[in-house]
Formats: C-alpha cells, structure tokens, sequence
C-alpha cells in the first residue's frame, strides 16, 4: 500500500516529472548543526590519515597513482569557454572525478577507501602490520594468503562496484559485484576481465543491495560494503573536501561568505554527494551551500528528503518509474542515513530530464573537450536553476547572495573508462537534443505555469 503524502508544490513537480529547483527550509547554520553530527572533523582527519598511510602501497598497486603520490584526486578544472557559453556570471569550475584514475568515476574516493579499511583492520588484527609500517608490506605473501580468505561484495548500478572490484582484486580479496539492471553491459564485461565475479539482477538498484545484503549475512568470509548505511564509504567521499580546500587556494579563489562556493552533485542513493557535503560543509561552514542534481523519474534523496520520510518512501510510491539513461543516479529509494545526516546541510536540490543531460554533455565536449557519461553532466545545470530560475533568484535575494561573487564548482561524476563507441553515441545524442530540447529553466518555468493553470 501506498504511503498518503501530502500535495504540496514540490510533491506535485515530483510527481509530475518536471524539472524544478527546491530549495531546502530545513537548512540550518552549520555551527548549530556539525556538533551535534555523529561524525566530527577528527573522523574526517582520520580518514584523511589512512589515505596517506595506504599512498606507497597505491602507487606500487597503480602506477598512475605515482604522479598523485599514492593518492586518488582528480584536477579542478577552469570552465571559461563553457561559463562563456553558458553566459554564467561569478567562477565556474569543474570537479574532474570523470577522469580519477584506477575507477574512473567518483566511486573511487568511498569504495576504495571503504576496501582499504577493511584491508588494514585485517592485517593489524592478525599481526602482520602496524599503523607505523610502510603498507607495501601488505603485498607480502602472509598478507595475501590472509586476504585470499575474505570476498568483498556490493550492490551496485555499475561505478561502485567498478571501483571496488579493481581494488578487492588489486589486493587479493575475492570480489562479488550484485549489479542491477540498470549497470551497463561494458562495465559489467569490464569486471570480469579483471577476475570479479558479477552477479546479475533483472531489479533495481534496491533490490540488488538487498540481494547482496542478505548473501552477505550468510557468510562469515564476505565483508559486504553497505552502499545505503556505510559511514567509511561517507567518510572516504568526505575526505574530497581537503583537496578542493587546498586546490581552490591553488588558484587565488578566496572563499567566504560575500565570496560563496557553490557545489553542485549529482545524486544517486545519497553516499557521495552527502560526503562531500558534509566535508565542505565541516571546512568552510556557511560559506558553502551544496546542491544535489538527481533524474525527474530518479529523484530519490529529494523525495526522502521533501518528505522528511527518507528511505521509508520511494519513487515508486509517487508514480515514477526509476527509468533514466543516468544510470549511476537509477535508484528508487535514497539512504536513511545520508538524507538525516545532511538534511539540516544541504541547501537543495534540482531534477532534470535526460535529454538535458545529453544536452550539457554535448556542450562540455564541444567547450572543454571534456567527456563524461551522462549522469556526470548533471551538476552544469546548477548554476541556471540558481540564476535563471524564480526560486533561485529568490533564493540568492534572500540570502544577499551577488550572483558575479559566487564561485560555481560541478561535480563531474564519470566517464574515463567508458568505451568510445559508447562515448561516440552519448555524444551523437547530445547533439540530437541541442536543437529540440530547451534549456532546463525554461521548461521549469512553462511547466509551472501548465500546473498551475491545471
């Protein structure tokens, strides 16, 4: 039976499928919210630490890793040609996660980590290292013949599992990736080339991590990396916001309150963007507002969090059908404890149809030369739905907010290891749509009226 749900403005977009900026009542200062969080800036340090003690055995494991020192970070990218285009006032910048190396995609900051954990508590738990250790002991043959003793699994629409099939298979863990049917055949194809043992599923993404879950319990060998409730995956995306800090210092972009950072996420089940959220939010505190970006039929945390019922709603209930060609963002129900965990954080969120998807990947690829698979262009669409848009406008009114003094950082989710053929074919799309599909703004606007008038 259906859950009864009240029939307010962003219900009804919901429902209805239309494109719409929401802009989150239930935001607080972050100096009344991060002290009463469960995790604090030392889990974040802590977090970061490990990273660092894990550098050499990643470098020797990954040898693009070298030129990073061990670390798994992607550039920030100047977006001039395309902000050009765009007619976007202030900064506008590219998180690059499309092109982090070893994954390719954002799921390389939580899964691996998540892995590394697992792996380090392992070893020290047997004796056979100490936090004080160079980790390149862990390619010791006593360390392999422990790790050969142990599977990681996961559920997963494709990239988490990608990220934590090559790192299980990098240090010699055994590997079972539940994929939905949303992950595409090449990712799939790709596991098992590297010796993953990927389980298919004719569900969805929810259901595949239930699957996963439940043959995880059964086995006292299988470490099952929870995508929906794992706070090392939260803490591994989280850790982002050390490098953005240092990387916006790189390139003389102060950031404050009248100079605001505005950071737009693509959103599946919640993990990553709320991560990263968190981070920025712990690092930069009122001078950041964050935003997630999420398909019209996918808008799973939106809903949760509109609702205030989180993981106890899904798309389902309100009619959608979780149908998008983002599949890393294909998922019915968000997690419960990103969306309470962020939802006195998150400043807001916006859907968009798939063809405006196509649309900004096309337009990164002909301005940046920049690739990414479709779900990856969703954060581009950020800074019109706060600019161009009558609730972002009233948004940025009410928060004294000068659109020429914000600093617009996208969060380009994925895309490296996607096939060119495949690539060839997102790219051909997007040129299809830039002539029949307006920009996403004016079909918030039109739409709007249509409902209101109905």
């Amino acid at each position: 039976m259906k859950p009864e749900i009240k029939d307010a403005a962003p219900i009804r977009n919901l429902r209805a499928g239309t494109p719409f900026l929401w802009c989150n009542p239930k935001v607080k200062k972050a100096e009344k919210v991060l002290p009463g969080l469960p995790l604090h800036i030392d889990d974040l340090r802590d977090a970061q630490a490990r990273q660092y003690r894990f550098a050499p055995l990643m470098a020797e494991l990954f040898p693009e890793l070298g030129v990073a020192g061990g670390l798994i970070e992607s550039e920030l990218l100047p977006a001039g040609k395309l902000k050009k285009a765009l007619h976007y006032p202030g900064n506008f910048l590219l998180k690059a996660d499309n092109d982090l190396p070893v994954a390719g995609s954002i799921k390389a900051r939580g899964g691996i980590y998540e892995v590394l954990h697992f792996a380090e508590k392992r070893a020290v738990d047997a004796g056979l290292l100490k936090y004080s250790d160079n980790y390149v002991k862990l390619l010791d043959p006593a360390v392999r013949k422990l790790f050969r003793k142990y599977t990681v699994s996961v559920g997963s629409t494709g990239n988490l599992g990608f990220s934590i099939g090559m790192i299980s298979a990098a240090l010699g863990f055994g590997c079972r990736i539940h994929m939905s049917s949303d992950a595409k055949a090449w990712k799939k194809e790709r596991l098992r080339k590297r010796g993953v043992t990927v389980i298919e599923h004719d569900s969805d993404y929810t259901s595949a991590v239930a699957e996963a879950r439940k043959a995880a319990a059964a086995d006292d060998s299988v470490y099952f990396v929870d995508d929906e409730n794992s706070v090392n995956l939260f803490l591994g995306y989280a850790t982002a916001a050390f490098r953005l800090k240092a990387q916006l210092e790189s390139q003389n972009i102060g950031i404050d309150r009248k100079h605001p950072l505005f950071v737009y996420l693509p959103c599946g089940v919640g993990g990553a963007p709320g991560g990263i959220t968190f981070g920025l939010k712990i690092l930069f505190g009122n001078a950041v507002r964050c935003f997630i970006a999420e398909p019209v039929e996918s808008p799973c945390m939106t809903l949760g969090l509109v609702t205030g019922r989180h993981s106890e709603i899904s798309v389902y209930d309100i009619g959608l059908t979780n149908a998008t060609e983002a599949d890393g963002l294909a998922v019915s129900r968000s997690s419960g404890f990103v969306g309470k965990f962020i939802e006195n954080l998150l400043s807001g969120a916006f859907t968009l149809e798939d063809d405006v998807l196509y649309k900004y990947l096309w337009l990164l690829n002909r301005h940046e030369s920049v690739k990414v698979e479709p779900s990856a262009a969703a954060g581009i669409a950020g800074p019109e739905f706060l600019l161009r848009s009558e609730e972002g406008a009233g948004y940025l009114e009410k928060a004294r907010i000068s659109p020429e003094n914000i600093t617009h950082v996208a969060w380009l989710t994925g895309g490296r290891f996607v096939p060119e053929t495949e690539m060839k074919k997102f790219i051909r799309k997007g040129a299809s749509v830039m002539t029949a599909a307006s920009l996403p703004v004016r079909n918030i606007k039109r739409n709007r009226k249509d409902t209101e008038k109905s």
